[in-house]
């Protein structure tokens, strides 16, 4: 299997964990005399099943993503934290633009008048280097995961 599909495999699973979930809710009680939809005994086996298998793929996702490495000799673990951290600050800096360049209309020349603190053409600039590098690492990402076995 390749690593690709277990973490396509490990969304699905989370999938069924949340439809599970409300399934056990929706039968934990039922009216005295009637019998509940589902039997919880079953959807509980059924979410030991799932657990296990969620488990195991977490392990085994966890283990190639430590020992896989680039060209660059930088491992799965490695590029996904980079990636991360880069897609916060992206946040963070795309926030900070959007509020700095948000136009300001005074109803009176008397109104207090406020200024950008930066320049937002050069922040723009720097956001969309940021947003390229963050798509060149995510798709260096997404190329070992369709090459790469699970371990």
């Amino acid at each position: 299997m390749k690593l690709a599909e277990a973490l396509l495999e490990r969304v699905e699973i989370k999938q069924k964990l949340n439809v599970l979930q409300n399934r056990l809710l929706n039968n934990a009680k039922v009216q005295e005399g009637m019998e509940p939809n589902e039997y919880p005994k079953d959807l509980l086996k059924e979410l030991d099943e799932n657990i296990k298998k969620l488990e195991f793929l977490i392990v085994h996702i966890n283990k190639t993503n430590e020992i896989t490495k680039n060209e660059k000799g930088f491992t799965i673990s490695e590029l996904i934290a980079k990636r991360d951290v880069l897609t916060q600050k992206y946040s963070i800096v795309r926030l900070f633009l959007d509020n700095g360049s948000a136009v300001i209309n005074r109803l009176t020349h008397t109104e207090i008048k406020l200024l950008t603190t930066f320049s937002v053409t050069e922040a723009q600039k720097n956001l969309d280097k940021l947003s390229k590098e963050i798509r060149k690492i995510d798709t260096e990402i997404q190329g070992l995961n369709w090459t790469t076995d699970l371990l």
